[in-house]
């Protein structure tokens, strides 16, 4: 049997747990992100609001923070009945 001294390169006892640290740093360093795809890209600008939505919706915001805001119970009952029975 040889013995090549106090330095082998071939031996490093603490390798394993070495290689585990490595790998430990590495998955704690990465980052999050996302991808999205054209096709979810397109739906999002799909439902932007509309220059006509915009203005009826502030009209009705300013009706209902002056006070001047009337509801309709009866075309509300019917809106929500026919949701509900799936019209």
């Amino acid at each position: 049997m040889k013995i090549h001294g106090p330095n082998q390169t071939n031996f490093n006892p603490y390798k394993h747990q070495a290689h585990k640290l490595d790998k430990i740093k590495n998955e704690v360093e990465r980052e999050d992100r996302i991808e999205i795809s054209n096709q979810a890209k397109h739906l999002q600008q799909k439902n932007k609001a509309t220059i006509e939505r915009e203005k009826q919706v502030d009209k009705i915001k300013q009706a209902v923070q002056s006070g001047d805001y009337k509801i309709n119970y009866e075309k509300t009952a019917k809106k929500m009945i026919d949701f509900w029975s799936g019209k």
